[in-house]
């Protein structure tokens, strides 16, 4: 990446003068690409992370006659399928059981109740903050079986697998994971093959990438041929990469090719951090769990563990359990839509209604990446 665009590094990164600089930049670019294309150029961010950035410092409504930002399927928590919470509440029937999780995940509705709703039953429901924490939580209450909700793209794969591998080392035999992971790059593959979904370019992911590099993106300038753009979360890093996916737009409209760029330099390297990589090739091999909201049931998109680390599955130790259960959630919800940025939060009939923070009926107003969450957040229910 040219050394022009990290001169904020000693200054700051949310430094007004340089926030401004560039929005002043931006916007006539904005502008003239809009008349040049006959509409807003549509930008999507695959991580719900910038989701949050545009909405909390207002970047969205800079640019709005000019830009859509199209709300990408980069949540892990907002792709679960409801199955994934009803198998653990299934497991938690056991009172030996005790379901490790991050806390986003404990209030994502299943097919009749959450988490912490099961946690308010009596069951045994702990969040934590690493996989560490689990295994952790297995040490000290031997005479009970601890299963982690092992959720998370590429950014947290790692660290499941570090922590398998430590198990298996250990030989903590009460430990075992349920590996509801999902993979990035198989998931833009099912956004970029969905023809009604039109885009200028892509905000990269800078947690995924700093695990998996720069590279595996290639495909989406060689064969979709759009602009991708790995950006880090503070706003000069996303009005910056909206500059370089402008520029590269209308260098595209003269003739040029799309590429990939690497905003990010500062954490991203272009192969990716090899020991991550290594561990989780070693771990996991892909599988499809279920139908991912959104996202269907693809097979290349989940994970599972190898064959030699089935001790520590939780669906091969203990089996998956029928929860025949009748649903008491509203419908319509449009959560399928939203992820694959179809239909904006505020499309969605049951937004700001029936579907609030305090009471959601989807993942999207749960997850603190989750798209519903950003606009209520920082739009409140009306919009």
């Amino acid at each position: 990446m040219n050394t022009q665009h990290n001169d904020w590094l000693s200054s700051g990164f949310k430094d007004a003068q340089l926030m401004q600089n560039l929005v002043n930049k931006i916007t006539p670019l904005a502008n003239e690409l809009h008349q040049q294309l006959g509409r807003p150029v549509q930008i999507m961010e695959v991580c719900g992370g910038h989701t949050h950035t545009l909405f909390r410092y207002g970047i969205n409504t800079l640019f709005e006659r000019d830009i859509e930002f199209i709300h990408g399927p980069g949540c892990p928590v907002c792709v679960l399928p409801r199955e994934v919470i009803d198998q653990c509440i299934a497991w938690l029937t056991n009172d030996t059981c005790i379901l490790a999780s991050f806390g986003d995940a404990i209030r994502v509705p299943g097919t009749t109740m959450s988490l912490q709703q099961a946690r308010a039953q009596g069951r045994r429901v702990e969040v934590v903050y690493s996989p560490l924490d689990a295994l952790n939580l297995a040490k000290k209450n031997p005479d009970k079986e601890v299963i982690f909700l092992a959720i998370g793209f590429d950014t947290t794969m790692p660290s499941t697998a570090l922590t398998v591998l430590q198990a298996a080392a250990q030989n903590v035999t009460n430990f075992s994971v349920y590996p509801v992971h999902i993979t990035l790059i198989p998931t833009l593959k099912v956004v970029l093959g969905d023809s009604s979904i039109m885009l200028d370019g892509l905000i990269g992911p800078g947690h995924v990438s700093m695990v998996i590099g720069t590279k595996p993106y290639d495909f989406i300038a060689n064969e979709y041929g759009l602009p991708f753009v790995v950006a880090g979360f503070e706003p000069l890093d996303v009005l910056q990469s909206l500059y370089m996916l402008l520029v590269q737009k209308k260098q595209m409209l003269a003739g040029a090719g799309a590429r990939v760029e690497n905003q990010y330099a500062r954490a991203v390297l272009t192969h990716g951090n090899a020991n991550a990589l290594r561990a989780m090739a070693q771990v996991y091999t892909p599988q499809s769990k279920s139908i991912w909201q959104g996202l269907g049931a693809n097979q290349e998109v989940g994970v599972t563990l190898q064959p030699e680390y089935n001790q520590f599955n939780a669906e091969f130790k203990f089996g998956a359990y029928q929860c025949e259960r009748e649903s008491t959630h509203l419908t319509p919800i449009y959560c399928d839509q939203v992820i694959m940025g179809k239909r904006s939060p505020s499309q969605c009939p049951n937004y700001g209604k029936t579907c609030t923070p305090q009471s959601p009926l989807g993942a999207l107003m749960v997850s603190s990446e989750g798209a519903c969450a950003a606009w209520y957040l920082y739009n409140g229910a009306t919009v």
